[in-house]
């Protein structure tokens, strides 16, 4: 790679239209739309934020706004690319990192990633955010977030137990990118796009192919069948990840869900804050709060996604009064260590994220490499049980093969019974009787019982 040359030289400009609920609509402009450079107004960030290297200022005084690893990509890649441009989402977007030729320049690919970006047979494409691109390591195939969205060879071999569809999805989707699996929610697929690609995407299938756009009429059929069922109550909205469209967009699927009487809840699958938290802006979340109660279900893989952006991406969400939880996959080599998901949750925890699943990764089509043993999830769950917060300990989750659903799997904490006693174990592994209450042998008290009191 050569240093002295920038690998994008922005001019010239552009205007973005929003988007308009149409049939016509297509995935956000492709890469080729260039920006005006701007310089952008330094900003205070007042939350919180912890990495090796740097300090952690409190409430109130000034916070770092990105990490060192961004600024030197920055400066290498993009050095005449003003702030403006780099924290609009669109700019992000339209930059993002599609093919071999771009991502030969900016990182030194292995011959296992090399041929399988040349490869037409990968299913998924290749999609990742100039910002989340800063976060990866350039020369270590095997850095964690690397391998979450750089494909290798290994995407294309296919084992005994894997299916494209292996949670029987298209089974259970009575209107074009609806699934109603549980009795009282649905999962409505708003779009199949999304920023960055995670490699052990579920709906790989789907996602990046243009099959689900977020036309008028397909949504519109999705919300008569939800009204048609008067059981439904809780709506996620997934993808594709939803956050990807235009505030205008996304207000009208929430606007057309929230005139639905029987919906009480409404929920937001996405993983912005951890690959383009620029795209959350003061206009989205004021938006947002508009359709509470609405909450959010975030995707973090790894501590090195928790930067200053993604801080400050929680905390608008937060202060939106938009209550947050994280769904983690657990992928081999990456998250698959007791330090680095006590890492993990821990700073979720400071970004006000719950972790509230810990899902096992579930047997897509090329995806053996990502898999762990179960044994291995509850090793971790009982590492973190007793040595932090209850809040930041997530449930281990297996999404069952074939459509039946997430079933928890929990380490087994009851050693035995004496009689109707409960012999448990504890974190440290020791062990202690809990008794069964015992009505044996009460008083009766008749119609007027007895107080006992203290003289």
């Amino acid at each position: 790679m050569d240093e002295a040359m920038p690998l994008f030289q922005c001019s010239g400009s552009s205007t973005f239209t929003k988007e308009i609920p149409q049939d016509n609509d297509e995935e956000p402009p492709s890469n080729l739309v260039s920006l005006q450079n701007v310089v952008q107004k330094p900003q205070t960030i007042f939350t919180r934020y912890h990495q090796p290297g740097i300090i952690l200022p409190f409430p109130g005084k000034r916070t770092p706004r990105t990490s060192i690893k961004t600024k030197s990509f920055r400066r290498r890649f993009f050095p005449l690319v003003a702030d403006k441009q780099w924290n609009d989402w669109h700019w992000q977007i339209n930059n993002r990192i599609r093919n071999l030729s771009q991502l030969e320049r900016l990182v030194v690919l292995s011959d296992e990633e090399r041929t399988a970006m040349d490869t037409l047979t990968v299913k998924l494409p290749v999609g990742i955010t100039p910002y989340y691109l800063s976060l990866i390591s350039p020369d270590d195939p095997s850095s964690p977030l690397r391998r979450t969205v750089i494909p290798t060879i290994h995407e294309l071999f296919r084992a005994p137990e894997e299916a494209d569809d292996p949670l029987g999805e298209e089974h259970q989707s009575p209107v074009p990118g609806l699934v109603h699996r549980y009795p009282d929610r649905v999962l409505l697929l708003a779009l199949d796009f999304c920023s960055t690609y995670c490699r052990y995407c579920t709906r790989s299938r789907v996602v990046g192919h243009g099959a689900l756009y977020p036309t008028r009429s397909r949504l519109e059929k999705a919300f008569e069948y939800i009204e048609s069922n008067p059981q439904i109550r809780d709506v996620l909205i997934s993808g594709g990840d939803p956050l990807t469209l235009s505030d205008d967009r996304l207000g009208w699927i929430l606007a057309g869900l929230r005139r639905i009487p029987h919906v009480e809840i409404i929920r937001i699958g996405t993983k912005i804050p951890a690959v383009l938290p620029q795209r959350v802006t003061p206009q989205l979340v004021k938006m947002l709060r508009k359709y509470h109660p609405l909450w959010m279900s975030l995707h973090f893989t790894h501590p090195e996604e928790c930067t200053p952006e993604s801080y400050k991406a929680c905390s608008m969400l937060a202060d939106a009064g938009i209550p947050l939880g994280s769904q983690t996959v657990l992928l081999s080599g990456i998250n698959d260590r007791l330090e680095t998901m006590s890492e993990l949750v821990h700073h979720l925890l400071m970004m006000r994220v719950r972790p509230y699943y810990l899902y096992q990764c579930d047997p897509i089509s090329g995806s053996s490499h990502f898999r762990t043993s179960v044994d291995k999830g509850l090793e971790i769950i009982r590492g973190l049980r007793g040595f932090t917060s209850g809040y930041a300990i997530p449930t281990y989750v297996i999404d069952a093969p074939g459509g039946g659903g997430k079933i928890p799997v929990m380490p087994n904490y009851i050693t035995g019974r004496d009689g109707e006693d409960w012999t448990l174990q504890n974190y440290e592994g020791n062990e202690f009787h809990y008794p069964s209450p015992s009505h044996h042998g009460l008083p009766s008290f008749g119609p007027d019982p007895v107080i006992f009191a203290d003289a």
